[in-house]
């Protein structure tokens, strides 16, 4: 036998029984598939609907990627929950994925629930109670880890919104005026009513506060809307809210449903105010004659400059400036001796407006 086969035969049978040795730990127990608890539960309040969200676990309480999902119950109570009991609701599982690599990867897939608090009965009646919110998230065999975090949120019934919400556009900005809303059971201690006004412009999904006054005075002033840009279609709307306060707490709000959006095309026919204080003063004493106005300025915020006008007894005005002066003030320099003229100045904005013409001032040129 040669050498070579010899030592082969020999290590043989000992790399077999090393090989049976080998070993890879105790054997794991079966997962239970139970979804890890939602952690992230949040809430927003709006008319009588409580509108939650949260995100969908995409791994069991032993960090296995989920193999299949199973409902979700929606838990609401008066007080702290300490288990789901009777669910409000379910939520059907998601689709997070045909394979366990797509369902690992398939983080932020966001569940809603919408609650209509109109349901409730008594416990509405208080403005200061609330309603407490969880979920828990369950596997197919209806078995769940435990309940998510839990949110509150103001269980009174909202207000309704005004009636007779209008949006006007005046040469001053967007004058918003309605009919009155009812306060909740006249004044109390620590709740305030407000009317919330908000602005959208055309097309975008950003809103803007345009101002939040109180509704205690009935119906209230109009609210003067300055902060828009002219030539642009703006959406208004309104919402009644409910601020109710209590000492060391942040405040809770009750944002009623909205009114009807009022749509208003902010078009600029509206020119600057009429010039004043106009005066005229001739000026040519040993030198070319000439008559120097000046006048009190426009304080418009799109003010362009003025225009002049001169013309003399029986005559029509005729314009002196072919483009807009901007300061208050101009010099005529085409004047001829034993002439009076007449003067009266207008002010033009940007989008050119041009105002009436101002009170006349004339002068004589010896």
């Amino acid at each position: 036998m040669k050498p070579g086969i010899t030592t082969f035969l020999f290590f043989l049978p000992i790399s077999i029984l090393l090989s049976g040795c080998a070993s890879s730990g105790p054997p794991l127990p079966p997962s239970l598939d139970l979804p890890t608890p939602v952690t992230d539960l949040r809430a927003m309040r709006k008319g009588d609907s409580v509108y939650l969200a949260w995100t969908v676990p995409t791994l069991t309480t032993d960090h296995q990627v989920i193999r299949q999902s199973g409902p979700t119950l929606v838990c609401r109570s008066t007080a702290a929950i300490t288990d789901c009991g009777a669910a409000i609701g379910e939520v059907a599982p998601p689709e997070l994925g045909k394979t366990a690599a797509n369902r690992a990867t398939a983080a932020n897939v966001t569940a809603t629930y919408v609650d209509h608090l109109s349901g409730m009965g008594p416990a509405t009646g208080s403005l200061k109670a609330e309603v407490t919110y969880a979920v828990e998230v369950l596997n197919p065999a209806r078995r769940g880890a435990g309940l998510s975090n839990q949110v509150e949120e103001p269980s009174a019934p909202a207000l309704p919104p005004p009636d007779g919400f209008r949006a006007e556009i005046t040469a001053d900005g967007v004058r918003l005026t309605w009919s009155c809303v009812a306060p909740v059971g006249g004044p109390s201690p620590g709740v305030q009513c407000r009317l919330r006004i908000y602005r959208r412009l055309a097309g975008s999904q950003a809103d803007s506060k345009v101002a939040e006054p109180d509704l205690a005075s009935c119906p209230g002033p109009p609210i003067l809307d300055q902060t828009f840009e002219w030539e642009k279609t703006y959406e208004y709307r309104a919402a009644s809210v409910i601020v109710i306060s209590a000492p060391g707490k942040p405040d809770l709000e009750i944002e009623g449903d909205d009114t009807p959006k009022v749509t208003v095309y902010a078009h600029d026919v509206f020119p600057p105010a009429v010039p004043s204080g106009l005066q005229a003063v001739f000026s040519g004493v040993g030198q070319s004659p000439f008559v120097d106005l000046i006048w009190s300025p426009d304080t418009d915020a799109d003010l362009a400059g003025y225009h002049v006008y001169r013309h003399e007894e029986g005559e029509p005005p005729v314009r002196l400036t072919s483009e807009p002066v901007r300061a208050p003030a101009y010099r005529d320099n085409q004047v001829l001796a034993g002439r009076k003229y007449f003067y009266s100045v207008t002010a033009i904005d940007v989008r050119g407006n041009e105002s009436a013409k101002s009170e006349e001032a004339n002068e004589a040129v010896p």
